[in-house]
């Protein structure tokens, strides 16, 4: 056995961030993970604009919604002492996630499940399945 330190596992956590219970449990355990493995956390909000009915007051009002949910995981993180960078983007999330994922080089993205079950009846509406069939990295997906 070495006695060099460890190598850092997950030193590039991409968190995709929503409104809901799963993604809060999956902030819980980014912030253990930072802990332990000393890496950095990059929050994503995806707008998603493949919904053609959305009217634009209530696009408006669903930025404002990410805009202040990006806030509030922030400063939990920042309870921690662990610093992270914010990214919203505009499109498909699935897709989105995963070329974020590439563009920074993630080495694991963290989600939560958003509570649509990953089985064969709604595999295909999933955004947790999407992304874990399309990552180019490891993906966690917190129930």
């Amino acid at each position: 056995m070495s006695s060099e330190p460890s190598q850092i596992m997950f030193q590039k956590i991409l968190c995709p961030i929503h409104q809901s219970r799963e993604a809060h449990s999956a902030i819980k355990i980014v912030v253990e993970m930072v802990q332990k493995y000393q890496g950095e956390v990059i929050l994503l909000a995806v707008t998603d604009t493949t919904v053609v009915d959305a009217a634009v007051v209530g696009e408006a009002v669903a930025n404002d919604d990410v805009s202040l949910l990006l806030v509030e995981v922030q400063e939990i993180l920042a309870q921690h002492n662990i610093k992270t960078e914010v990214l919203q983007r505009d499109g498909n999330p699935a897709f989105t996630i995963c070329d974020v994922a590439d563009e920074i080089n993630a080495d694991l993205i963290a989600m939560g499940s958003r509570g649509i079950g990953i089985d064969e009846e709604h595999a295909t509406e999933s955004v947790a399945s999407r992304v874990i069939n399309l990552s180019p990295c490891p993906v966690l997906v917190v129930p």
